[in-house]
Parts: structure tokens; sequence; C-alpha cells
């Protein structure tokens, strides 16, 4: 999105509008523009209102981890993808259910090698309908 006042009050209007719910949302700047990653409960459909607003959309796979909302349980985690040696693009983080659960969301370089590495490690990993759940 352009680096300008307004910029992502616009997206996250068009998105309520169309009563798209967003579970949680990333932003970063560079000097010319803003990232801005969103997990939403109907991707194609925020796609879609996005584009026709006039918006630049990228549709990425990501992988989505429950862990209990405490100290470590991040950390539990990455040390369980260091050890396969995953290597991870972007993550970001959310909390549900009064601070007893938080989701976490990676963007790897190899998501089926991070999916398999969570699994051996005893993680179970959330699709795009259980992401939407956690966040209400």
């Amino acid at each position: 999105m352009p680096n300008r006042p307004g910029q992502l009050s616009q997206i996250c209007r068009a998105l309520s509008q169309s009563d798209i719910n967003i579970a949680t949302l990333s932003l970063a700047d560079t000097s010319d523009f803003g990232i801005v990653r969103l997990i939403v409960d109907d991707h194609e459909r925020a796609k879609e209102v996005l584009e026709k607003n006039g918006h630049a959309v990228t549709v990425s796979e990501v992988v989505a981890v429950c862990v209990p909302d405490r100290p470590g349980g991040m950390a539990s985690v990455l040390q369980c993808l260091d050890k396969a040696g995953v290597d991870i693009n972007y993550s970001y983080a959310f909390s549900f259910h009064k601070g007893e659960k938080a989701v976490l969301v990676f963007r790897f370089g190899d998501n089926s090698a991070a999916e398999r590495a969570l699994a051996e490690g005893g993680y179970a990993t959330l699709n795009e309908e259980q992401i939407g759940e956690a966040a209400k």
C-alpha cells in the first residue's frame, strides 16, 4: 500500500464492509510503500475486495500453530524448527481465549519441511477454518 495517511484505514473499512474478519495483521514499511500482511476468515473474498479497491494483493501460504499463551510457548516451537534447520521468512502471532492460547503464524522458505518438523515435534498445524475460529 502507498505510504500515505489513511491507507490502512481504507483497507480495514473495505474488508469490514464486506463482512470479512481480520484475525491478525502485520504492517511493515519500506521507503516507498507499506506491506500489510493479513490473516482473514475468507482470503479469496478479501483478495477480490482489495483488488477491486485498487490494492496490489499477493496470497501466500503460511503455517499456523496453536500453543499455550505463556512464557516459552513460542520458544519451544522455534527450538523444534531450529533443530530441523527450517528457514523462517516472517512470523506474527495473536492470542485468544483471554490469553489461554496463542496462534503463531509463519511463512517459511519450505512450508512442507516446516510442517514435517512441527509434526515430529508434536505440534499440530491449523487450517484456515481453525485460524478463523480461533480469532472469534
